[in-house]
């Protein structure tokens, strides 16, 4: 049942703090929040995230958990789809992936990391 998951999920949050010297490679100029493809609740397949993760998700005990855990299960619904162009995933879909993992994701959920 992912709500089970996203619950055991939460005090994962609390490590993000870690997470935030990981995404301090991510850049600072081309960073925020997270494309959940909201036009498509179910989507057939993925699109490329275009910034990668700011503070409302690497934020630690200052992140935002609606942000979170919107991240949280979008992937673990959709992860392991393909991307939509056909091609793998960016370094910022990257970025993604591993705070997903961090946070206490189910690497079976994402496929796409290295």
């Amino acid at each position: 049942m992912p709500t089970a998951r996203l619950r055991r999920a939460l005090p994962a949050l609390f490590l993000a703090a870690a997470v935030a010297s990981l995404c301090a490679a991510c850049g600072s100029s081309d960073t925020g929040g997270f494309d959940a493809q909201p036009a498509a609740p179910s989507p057939s397949c993925l699109e490329h995230q275009r910034q990668n993760p700011d503070s409302r998700y690497t934020g630690g005990q200052q992140a935002d958990p609606t942000s979170v855990l919107t991240m949280m299960r979008f992937y673990t619904a959709n992860g392991t789809k393909t991307y939509c162009d056909g091609k793998p995933a960016t370094t910022t879909d990257q970025h993604w992936t591993q705070l997903y993992r961090s946070l206490g994701g189910d690497p079976s959920h994402v496929a796409h990391t290295p």
